[in-house]
C-alpha cells in the first residue's frame, strides 16, 4: 500500500510540474498584452495631441493599428523590430502583430518611431491582420493646409484604404521610409 501512495504523489506532483509553466506563460501572455495596449493608448495620445484631427480619423475608421518600432543603421546595413496591436472598431477585437524591417543604404543610428495604421474598409483591415502587409520603398506627404485632405491631414496612403500616421520623438513626421518591412501576426500573444 504504502508504494501505491509514493505513486500517487509521484504523479501528483508530475502534473502539478506540467501546470505551472503553462500558468508562467499565461501569466507573462498577458502581462505583455496589457503592456502592448499601454503603450498604444500612449501613442494614439501623443498622436492626437501632435494632429487632433487625427482622432476623429481613428475613431471613425472601420479599425486601426498601433506600432511602437525601434531601428538601427549600421553603415550599409540596418534593421528594426516592434510591436502592436490591430483594433477593429466593430467589436473591439484585438490581434497583437510584429514588425520587422531590413535596410540597405549609408547610413548610422538609431530612430525610435510609432505608427498608426488607420483602415477605411474591413477588407484592408482583414487583409492587414490575416495576410500581415509588406512595405518597401518611401512616401512623402506635403502638408495641407486643413482644407482640402482634411480627413486624413498628416496621414500617407500606403494601399488602398490604409492611411499610415508616423511619430518621432520629435511629432508627426511627414514621411514614411519602409525598405523591406513586414508586419504579421504574433503567435504568442494571440
Amino acid at each position: 500500500m504504502n508504494w501505491l501512495k509514493t505513486l500517487f504523489s509521484v504523479v501528483l506532483a508530475s502534473g502539478l510540474c506540467l501546470l505551472v509553466p503553462n500558468a508562467v506563460a499565461e501569466t507573462n501572455k498577458a502581462a505583455k498584452q496589457a503592456e502592448i495596449r499601454q503603450n498604444s493608448e500612449r501613442i494614439l495620445a501623443a498622436l492626437y495631441k501632435a494632429h487632433p484631427s487625427a482622432r476623429a480619423t481613428v475613431q471613425g475608421a472601420t479599425g486601426y493599428a498601433v506600432f511602437s518600432n525601434v531601428g538601427m543603421k549600421l553603415l550599409v546595413a540596418g534593421g528594426g523590430t516592434g510591436s502592436g496591436m490591430v483594433v477593429e472598431r466593430a467589436g473591439g477585437r484585438e490581434t497583437f502583430m510584429k514588425m520587422v524591417e531590413v535596410q540597405a543604404g549609408l547610413g548610422f543610428g538609431i530612430k525610435k518611431f510609432r505608427q498608426v495604421f488607420v483602415f477605411e474598409t474591413p477588407t484592408a483591415l482583414r487583409d492587414f491582420v490575416e495576410s500581415g502587409w509588406e512595405f518597401g520603398g518611401q512616401a512623402t506627404a506635403a502638408a495641407t493646409d486643413g482644407r482640402r485632405g482634411g480627413a486624413h491631414q498628416g496621414a500617407i496612403l500606403v494601399s488602398p484604404g490604409v492611411w499610415v500616421y508616423q511619430l518621432t520623438e520629435k511629432g508627426l513626421a511627414l514621411e514614411l521610409t519602409g525598405k523591406g518591412t513586414k508586419y504579421y501576426k504574433d503567435d504568442a500573444l494571440n
